[in-house]
């Protein structure tokens, strides 16, 4: 390695050490800091020219009884593992998105735990520091998940880098705005680092479900375990068809020199090929980063590098602060865990239907699930209204000044969300506080630019202005 970047990385090695971070994690983040500097803002990119689409594959509605079956047999070897570590801030949130109330009384991990109590398999959280406090708190009012194994690992943090002089970026207001998360692909060398996927192992569990915490869709379903364990592969992602709405999200793509399957997100696109990127006939599938793991082939994959799972690079460029543009603009070098598909040879995909992937992510969609359009089963499944007649789900808009936050949300539907089963779509425009026992029918449209007013009226049809 040239003496230049030794000497470069000297001081983010020294600050690493200092934070206590395992060396496997050094040495990986060295390779992609080293990766960085070779090539600049272009590492990581994956053009157009050296992919190809992906034309068919396996379906989940061809599994049969007998795919049920052998998942049946394997649960007292499965662990469900939930990415946990969001704190929800671009909902105004300060604590684990996860703890946020969604659904009858019920939050996210409320929801998840009883998931893992009906199949009886154990409940592993990735959370992050500043997560992890507050939701063990939460799993230890249920005893009976207790297992032989951790609630949970800590994924690490690295540092964010002086896009000026790829240094170490220094913060004296705030020293935590000096580091980031790695991105979720980080799990895999988290896994090995705290020694949970020892344990794993130890105790006699091969195969790992791996979701997202706010994705309420993303349900062990056995079928697709039985699948994944009759086929002996070491990883299997869920991959859904792609819409106008996902056309900004990951894609699957097979690269043209092996065939082998790949994941691209749109930071890994050059912004020559962004038009072909989001060609959803074109790509048809993106990832719904519900993942199966085989933990055996994980560990042996894992034990064959010194810098544990190095997968391709997605480098973020954004701001010291994020929350303020005046600060120094930063990289973050972070991984996607969906990107591990390329890594294991024999790994596939397998394409679900929507429901498999239902996730929250802005206050939008929460009013949406909040509403009549969801119900939660008695087997805690959130699923949309079988008394909805109406095919396409609703689409919510919420004026981002009013509504972005979750206190702003609350405040507006102090009596919760209005009745949207009959809606085909619901927009509100300016400040409007809801009352009681509304319903929507149709296409809804809300205006208001005079100042808060209250929507006192039972039905709400077509465009109303206030």
């Amino acid at each position: 390695m040239p003496k230049n970047i030794e000497y470069k990385f000297e001081p983010i090695k020294n600050k690493m050490e200092e934070a206590g971070l395992p060396q496997l994690q050094i040495k990986a983040f060295k390779h992609y800091y080293t990766n960085l500097i070779e090539k600049g803002k272009s590492e990581g990119k994956i053009p157009e020219e050296t992919i190809k689409p992906v034309k068919s594959l396996p379906k989940f509605n061809a599994l049969d009884n007998e795919h049920n079956k052998a998942g049946e047999k394997a649960l007292d070897r499965t662990v469900m593992i939930k990415l946990n570590g969001g704190l929800g801030t671009s909902m105004g949130l300060d604590k684990a998105k996860s703890l946020l109330e969604v659904k009858n009384g019920y939050s996210f991990l409320d929801i998840i735990i009883q998931q893992a109590l009906r199949d009886e398999i154990p409940l592993v959280l990735m959370n992050s520091f500043r997560t992890r406090e507050e939701s063990i708190e939460v799993m230890k009012q249920y005893p009976e998940l207790q297992k032989n194994i951790p609630f949970d690992f800590c994924q690490h943090k690295v540092p964010k880098i002086l896009q000026s002089d790829l240094s170490p970026a220094e913060s004296d207001r705030n020293p935590e705005n000096e580091w980031c998360p790695p991105g979720h692909g980080d799990i895999y060398n988290s896994l090995l680092t705290s020694g949970m996927l020892e344990k794993l192992i130890e105790a006699g569990y091969e195969y790992a479900f791996i979701s997202n915490s706010d994705n309420l869709g993303g349900v062990l379903d056995k079928s697709i375990l039985g699948y994944f364990v009759q086929n002996e592969m070491p990883f299997l992602m869920e991959v859904a068809r792609r819409t106008p709405a996902d056309k900004k999200g990951g894609h699957l793509a097979r690269r043209k020199k092996d065939g082998n399957l790949i994941l691209r997100e749109i930071s890994q696109c050059p912004d020559k090929d962004i038009e072909e990127f989001q060609n959803i006939s074109k790509y048809r599938y993106f990832n719904t980063n519900n993942l199966w793991i085989n933990l055996t082939k994980l560990g042996e994959k894992l034990e064959q590098a010194d810098k544990g799972l190095i997968l391709p690079l997605i480098c973020n460029e954004k701001h010291l602060n994020p929350r303020d543009c005046s600060t120094p603009e930063v990289f973050q070098l972070e991984t996607a865990m969906g990107a591990a598909i390329s890594v294991f040879e024999g790994a596939g995909a397998i394409k679900v239907p929507k429901h498999r992937f239902i996730p929250v992510k802005k206050t939008n969609s929460l009013l949406n699930i909040r509403s009549d359009n969801y119900i939660l089963t008695q087997d805690y499944e959130v699923k949309k209204n079988p008394a909805r007649k109406i095919e396409a789900d609703c689409d919510v808009e919420l004026d981002p000044e009013y509504y972005k936050f979750i206190d702003q949300l609350e405040n507006r539907f102090p009596h919760g969300p209005p009745s949207l089963i009959k809606c085909k779509s619901f927009q509100v425009e300016g400040d409007v506080v809801f009352g009681k026992n509304i319903s929507c029918a149709g296409e809804v449209n809300v205006e208001n630019h005079k100042g808060q007013k209250k929507l006192e009226e039972e039905v709400l049809k077509g465009k109303i202005r206030l």
